[in-house]
């Protein structure tokens, strides 16, 4: 299966560096930083081009990345692993017990008892992430690079939304972070989170289903609210067009950290998790 390779390389690769990692069963994407300046250096996004059916698969993918790829081949001051799925729930923290983390689940997520279930505290909004690693690919990653950090995407993306100055507003803002097969729909008001959940989707009717479901259940009036899209979407899409038609006001979520220019392989909000 042969993988797509997309990079942009920033600034001259020197200093002592950082290392973030994202991935989910459609890729595999890293960002490399100074430690001190925290300015971007390189950026390469892997594009698989069927998704990956099980974690054991996709690590064989991302053991033959590291293999090839030089630019992981390095001495990093410290590494962050982004783990990417729906395995996941939300949890306030005066209902959470950290020994009832299967039973979080269990309504929402088909869980096996050999599952390593784990959790994300989200200081500033008093909220835990409930969620399921991969924990094969987190035995490799320490196999390369000793410790390291590591939380789900749904707590990274969360943690950045929440400084948005959108996030302060009266009126809601629904922020929907786009992948190959799924959406994320984080929902913000008055710098309280009000939503966070993601969706399996197949077709464009799908996908605008699910905005407006949400939407209606949170008594959220589509021409009112501003949305932001971030990932794998674009203007000309036809996912941006079927919700254009029923929301509004629809825009693009801005990443003032790492400029793109209309020559690279890149958007400016296409993985605002990692870059933001």
């Amino acid at each position: 299966m042969q993988l797509k390779k997309k990079t942009k390389t920033f600034g001259v690769n020197a200093g002592i560096k950082k290392l973030s990692i994202q991935f989910n069963l459609d890729g595999f994407s890293f960002y490399i930083s100074n430690s001190d300046s925290d300015t971007p250096i390189l950026y390469t996004e892997y594009s698989f081009p069927v998704s990956i059916a099980t974690p054991e698969l996709l690590l064989e993918k991302i053991i033959a990345i590291f293999s090839e790829d030089k630019d992981l081949q390095q001495n990093f001051t410290s590494v962050m692993a982004i783990h990417q799925n729906n395995l996941f729930t939300m949890v306030p923290e005066e209902l959470f017990d950290r020994n009832s983390l299967q039973n979080y689940l269990k309504y929402t997520v088909k869980t096996l008892a050999t599952d390593y279930i784990t959790y994300d505290f989200i200081s500033p909004l008093q909220v835990n992430t409930v969620y399921i690693p991969y924990v094969n690919i987190n035995n490799y990653i320490f196999q390369n690079f000793g410790e390291f950090e590591y939380h789900h995407h749904i707590t990274v993306l969360i943690n950045k939304l929440q400084k948005q100055k959108e996030a302060s507003k009266e009126v809601p803002t629904v922020y929907v972070n786009v992948s190959k097969k799924e959406l994320d729909i984080i929902i913000f008001k008055n710098n309280t989170l009000r939503f966070s959940n993601s969706f399996t989707y197949q077709t464009k009717e799908d996908f605008i289903y699910y905005i407006l479901f949400v939407a209606e259940q949170l008594h959220l009036n589509p021409e009112e609210f501003h949305l932001y899209f971030m990932g794998k979407i674009e203007p000309n899409s036809a996912l941006y067009e079927i919700t254009y038609t029923f929301v509004r006001n629809v825009d693009f979520i801005q990443n003032t950290k790492v400029n793109f220019n209309e020559n690279d392989p890149f958007s400016a909000h296409s993985n605002f998790i990692l870059l933001a």
